[in-house]
């Protein structure tokens, strides 16, 4: 299916990609609350993204919000319909047309939407999302994992960018990694924003010892783990940018957490964590019999 030729009608359809898709069987699982915040360790390495943000967004004073609304963004491109999906994308790409940010370098200004920011985005998303599922303990053969990326090129393609100039195979999102490398570094915004993802305001209420005003509950420890999993899955040469050593000891312990929160989250049942976005979905299949 073509991005815009919806299946059936326009507001009962199977969306972008449809039971049968790669992309479907990727994003059911619960284990991609990992892969969101390793894609945010990985997109912070980019000196002009993470300026970006910064001049940008209110992630700082709602961390949480801002989450709930990317996490429903992408619900809705992967599991809402043609027309959905489509309205989506057009909201964030206007948006981000109006948004401008100063490189802290250079001083110079640029747009946010230029192509080779999002494209940056978009393979640090879609990279982090397939190899922390298989990580996790996903089943996915090498000829799925092409097919995933090949899949989300309509997905890239809902925030502007020419799907031909996106990766479209591992191999070829392995080849863009090795030539953008050089103009990954590791900068006081990245710094900060890593910071602030390790241990951002947790809002649970928890009891925490007043005489030092820290929250040390056990909701923060729990995040605590959950984020030192996300960093230890970012690539080996991701992790020295930041300082650390990126030995293989650290991919194999950080896999090993994944594949045991991915059992501990498939022992939860599946109405806890099936949002209404991905419920619409089923039971649009369901009727249309896919």
């Amino acid at each position: 299916m073509e991005l815009g030729d919806p299946r059936t009608g326009p507001d009962d359809d199977l969306g972008l990609f449809g039971p049968g898709s790669v992309t479907w069987k990727v994003h059911r699982e619960p284990i991609l609350i990992l892969a969101g915040l390793r894609s945010l360790y990985l997109q912070a390495l980019h000196p002009r993204a993470v300026a970006a943000v910064a001049q940008n967004s209110n992630f700082r004073s709602d961390p949480w919000g801002r989450l709930v609304r990317t996490a429903q963004y992408v619900a809705t491109t992967v599991y809402g319909t043609t027309t959905e999906a489509e309205a989506a994308g057009h909201r964030l790409t206007a948006l981000h047309a109006r948004m401008r940010a100063r490189d802290p370098r250079t001083g110079e200004q640029f747009r946010i939407d230029a192509p080779d920011l999002l494209r940056w985005v978009h393979v640090a998303e879609v990279e982090s999302f397939v190899s922390t599922a298989r990580r996790a303990g996903l089943r996915l053969s090498d000829a799925e994992t092409d097919a995933y990326y090949a899949e989300q090129r309509r997905a890239a393609a809902l925030v502007g960018l020419d799907p031909a100039t996106v990766p479209g195979t591992a191999q070829a999102v392995a080849d863009y990694y090795r030539g953008i490398r050089p103009e990954l570094r590791m900068t006081r915004e990245a710094a900060e924003t890593a910071f602030f993802l390790t241990a951002p305001p947790i809002p649970w209420k928890m009891s925490r010892p007043a005489h030092l005003g820290l929250s040390l509950g056990p909701a923060r420890f729990a995040y605590f783990g959950v984020a030192g999993v996300a960093f230890g899955l970012l690539p080996s040469w991701a992790r020295r940018l930041y300082g650390g050593l990126g030995l293989p000891t650290t991919d194999r312990s950080a896999e090993i957490s994944a594949r045991t929160l991915r059992l501990a989250l498939r022992a939860v049942p599946r109405r806890y964590l099936e949002g209404p976005i991905y419920q619409a979905a089923q039971a649009r299949a369901a009727r249309l019999g896919a």
